[in-house]
């Protein structure tokens, strides 16, 4: 006999009935899987917190190892209003006396007479020269002003030369603009006049120079350093004093260029170094710890990667560098010391001593090929890089994350194929006892219908 609905035979809420045992058979075993899948993501993002915290630290070290950042000098002017200066860690640290004699100029030249705009110029050939480079351009009999303008400036080979238009109450004037300072980029303009007469007034001949007035003459820039006169095709003087660059401001006398060691800058990538050093130590901190009044533990608490970093950190920073010709072999020679909370901390004091006493060479504390910021920065990459030490970890641990997968997958497969063995199980209960209740109804029925049997309710 069959059912159309389990439980129907029974009486018993099958579907129900199944339901709740196949959660209960997978709540556990799912919740395991939860749980160790949290373990591992949250283990990826602590390792992904260590490798940024890492990676920002290993930046600062890297700005620590090119000898030439710890020989920075400084240029000051006294009076930025004449002149300012730069230097490089070339420059010698010494003072010189500066005289802006005159500031460089840019050539203009301008038409003395006024055109109209639909004046015809004249046909020819007007070439402009620049030093040793110049370039040509043919005008028709028909071209105006404007477009003598406009083939100026649209020339692929136009040598520095800017040409425009300027509209006085005479008419129209074209200007003719160096586009660079200096006589070296004074402005000649010759033409072939299509009239033969090439100088003359009339014709193209009208824009070459003779023509031409001048309300900004070509002039280099000149400066006196200690009394000897120097000149430049622009404001900016760089071949004067080795590692150092002037530039001229506005004219004047009796000014000093000093230059010196550039302590500000060393003390402000010592104190970077530092403070993204401390900034490590609290993620180290932060991944390691363990709180017992809250029972709050880092992710990484008691891992052997993260104990391994900053161990090895920690010796590098500690320790002493061997073969340096320099006075300094150890952070703490400049100032730079460990607390009591693994931080470091720098005493001005000392470092400033050792700047006076020795600028150039705390360079080699850090820059030396066993020195500290190379040294970290060998460790660091150990552990960073593309093949490091943490990303080997975090593969590992995503790849249990994956198998996670194969295991929610498969836990799935078992739960359905329980639930179709409970259903065909129950199933077959509720047959048998639809059958059995059947022929319970029918025997009471028959025992009912013997001769002789009471049947209540009945009168005799």
């Amino acid at each position: 006999m069959t059912i159309s609905s389990a439980g129907i035979g029974s009486g018993i809420d099958i579907s129900t009935l199944i339901t709740q045992l196949v959660e209960a058979e997978g709540v556990d075993k799912a919740n395991r899987l939860n749980l160790n899948e949290a373990e591992y993501l949250g283990d990826i993002s602590a390792f992904g917190s260590l490798k940024s915290s890492l990676s920002i630290f290993q930046t600062a070290v890297q700005d620590l190892q090119d000898v030439t950042d710890f020989q920075v000098r400084s240029a000051s002017s006294s009076d930025d209003e004449i002149f300012t200066a730069t230097a490089d860690e070339t420059a010698d640290v010494s003072q010189y006396g500066i005289e802006v004699v005159q500031l460089a100029q840019a050539h203009k030249l301008i038409t003395t007479d006024g055109f109209a705009d639909t004046d015809a110029i004249g046909e020819g050939t007007l070439t402009f020269t620049q030093g040793a480079d110049s370039f040509s351009l043919d005008i028709s009999d028909t071209d105006t002003l404007t477009d003598v303008r406009d083939a100026v400036n649209a020339a692929s080979d136009n040598t520095g030369v800017s040409a425009s238009i300027i509209n006085v109450d005479a008419g129209q004037q074209l200007v003719f603009t160096a586009t660079s300072t200096g006589l070296d980029n004074a402005i000649t303009v010759t033409a072939v006049d299509g009239d033969g007469q090439n100088t003359d007034e009339f014709g193209l001949s009208r824009l070459v120079n003779a023509q031409l007035n001048t309300p900004t003459a070509a002039q280099d820039g000149q400066i006196k350093v200690d009394g000897q006169l120097i000149s430049s095709d622009d404001n900016t003087f760089t071949d004067v004093v080795d590692g150092i660059t002037i530039n001229a401001v506005s004219v004047g006398a009796g000014e000093q260029l000093k230059v010196t060691e550039d302590r500000e800058a060393i003390t402000f990538k010592i104190d970077t170094f530092i403070a993204n050093y401390n900034g490590l130590v609290d993620t180290f901190n932060a991944l390691g710890s363990y709180d017992a009044a809250t029972e709050a533990a880092g992710l990484l608490l008691g891992d052997s990667t993260l104990r391994g970093i900053s161990a090895s950190i920690r010796q590098e920073i500690s320790s002493s560098v061997t073969g340096l010709s320099g006075s300094f072999s150890t952070l703490a020679e400049l100032g730079i010391t460990t607390d009591e909370n693994g931080k470091l901390s720098l005493n001005s004091e000392t470092l400033n001593n050792a700047l006076d006493s020795d600028f150039d060479q705390i360079g080699q504390l850090f820059t030396a090929s066993n020195g500290i910021a190379n040294n970290l920065d060998t460790v660091i990459e150990g552990y960073i890089g593309s093949n490091g030490i943490i990303d080997s970890r975090t593969a590992g641990i995503q790849v249990s994350v994956d198998d996670l997968v194969d295991q929610r997958e498969a836990l799935d497969r078992r739960l359905v194929s329980l639930e179709s063995r409970l259903l065909a199980q129950f199933t077959a209960m509720d047959i048998i006892v639809s059958s059995l209740q059947n022929q319970s109804n029918f025997l009471t029925q028959q025992l009912a219908n013997l001769p002789g049997v009471y049947k209540p309710n009945q009168n005799n």
